[in-house]
């Protein structure tokens, strides 16, 4: 490795090699030291922060260089609570490693005392000592009870006052219908929310908190009563993902609970079995004879096989042996030919 260096003899500043090769420290964390070691008087007043904004080391980045500054004894700060109640945040940022006493005795201050240990300000009252109520620019309303109206009021009629009686304390105008409490099995709604809760395993946009597992459980449970099984739940929420994505991870479940609910299973219908039917004649050869038939034959099962085997008793035609090449040359050979005759 070849290696050309020149001092720079104005505006540098003094690294420390064991802030240079500091095993603990990453990279941002050594430019932001060495960046406020070299800033001058006039920027201490600046958070640590903002400095470091200028830099580009923001967000996590900043929080991590800044953990491990203070966990090496470069940064300390301390915090106290001012007069006024406000908090005041104090940092000291140090080009060697200082332990709390050091950093204490650097700062040139005692330690604060602890937030409890500090006694409330007192506050002069803003708005004036306490005066009684005063009521100015109100007219009373005239009291019209002694006079007689046009349009009196119209009685409750006596079908209003029976409709009233007659409906009950649910149905009444007056009352709001109460929603009747889930009634699943608990189980079942156990096994539809851990079914809700494990497909952000599958899709990260499907996370679903507690609460909102258990409300869309009770829709998913309607799955599981009707005969469906966990992994056949699982792949209907899953399957056909959208092309622009899941905004709302409770909205797309909800609507697809809602849209995919299979029909309910319908009970098998029991098996009657037929009735046996009555013997009738049979009407192949042979002796007379009664059999049960199943369906519409007219003959009993022996006489059909007979029959059939009958049929196909006649063996078919034997084709003549082919012979041999050799044989079919030499015959070939043997057949005398006449040649054509010369003109």
């Amino acid at each position: 490795m070849l290696r050309h260096a020149i001092a720079p003899s104005a505006r540098y500043t003094k690294a420390s090699h064991d802030v240079v090769r500091h095993p603990r420290l990453s990279s941002d964390a050594k430019i932001l030291l060495l960046y406020v070691q070299g800033l001058p008087d006039t920027t201490t007043f600046k958070p640590l922060s903002e400095l470091a904004q200028k830099l580009g080391i923001k967000g996590r980045a900043y929080q991590k260089a800044k953990q491990q500054l203070v966990e090496n004894g470069y940064v300390h700060e301390w915090r106290s609570q001012a007069d006024g109640g406000r908090w005041i945040t104090e940092q000291l940022v140090a080009n060697t490693a200082l332990t709390s006493e050091q950093a204490t005795h650097v700062r040139g201050t005692p330690p604060t005392p602890s937030p409890a240990a500090v006694p409330p300000s007192t506050h002069s009252p803003t708005v004036g000592e306490p005066a009684p109520r005063t009521a100015g620019g109100y007219e009373p309303v005239e009291d019209h009870s002694d006079k007689t109206t046009p349009h009196p009021p119209s009685e409750p009629s006596a079908l209003s006052e029976l409709s009233a009686l007659s409906l009950p304390s649910e149905l009444s105008p007056l009352s709001e219908p109460e929603r009747p409490a889930p009634t699943a099995d608990p189980a079942l709604l156990a096994r539809a929310e851990r079914v809700l809760l494990s497909l952000r395993h599958s899709r990260r946009e499907l996370h679903l908190g507690v609460r909102e597992a258990a409300k869309l459980a009770v829709d998913a449970v309607k799955w599981l009563e009707r005969g469906l099984s966990e992994s056949d739940l699982r792949q209907a929420l899953l399957a056909e993902r959208p092309k622009e994505g899941v905004r709302s991870a409770v909205g797309f479940l909800r609507y697809r609970l809602a849209q995919k609910l299979p029909e309910p299973r319908t009970t098998p219908q029991s098996f009657e079995p037929a009735r046996p039917r009555e013997l009738i004649e049979c009407q192949g050869p042979g002796k007379t004879h009664n059999f049960r038939p199943l369906l519409d034959e007219t003959e009993c099962t022996p006489c059909r096989l007979t029959a059939a085997n009958t049929m196909y008793s006649a063996s078919p035609s034997l084709e003549p042996d082919h012979l041999p090449w050799r044989e079919r040359f030499a015959k070939i050979n043997t057949t005398p030919t006449t040649a054509p005759g010369v003109g």
